[in-house]
């Protein structure tokens, strides 16, 4: 199955986070022993990454397939407003299983309020 597409909306300078729930057959995925990953490029082919999410896989919940992935609000002020793009990927040690779960664009709103 290919990736889901979900395009995101970051203010700049503001913090961002956002949560998943991976599910196969309807239940959350076990993701004991599995690691997530998420850059942000100014185009999908670009061999410059921008910057990457905060991932994290919660211990309290790693067996419902609860994912979250944040951007802190240095990071997203630090970023120069505009279009990129993203993907969420979920691997194991030494990338023996690796599944992109999602992608999409990345609309950077400029923030009005700054120095």
């Amino acid at each position: 199955m290919s990736a889901a597409r979900y395009n995101l909306v970051i203010d700049q300078g503001s913090d961002f986070a956002i949560e998943f729930t991976v599910s196969e057959s309807g239940t959350g995925k076990n993701l004991t022993n599995y690691y997530a990953r998420a850059f942000i490029r100014p185009s999908k082919s670009s061999s410059t990454k921008t910057d990457e999410f905060n991932v994290l896989i919660p211990d309290s919940t790693k067996t419902q397939g609860i994912i979250t992935m944040s951007l802190t609000n240095q990071k997203s002020a630090a970023i120069t407003a505009g279009t990129y793009f993203y993907d969420l990927e979920i691997f194991t040690a030494s990338d023996v299983i690796v599944k992109r779960l999602i992608e999409g664009q990345i609309v950077l709103s400029q923030s009005i309020t700054r120095d």
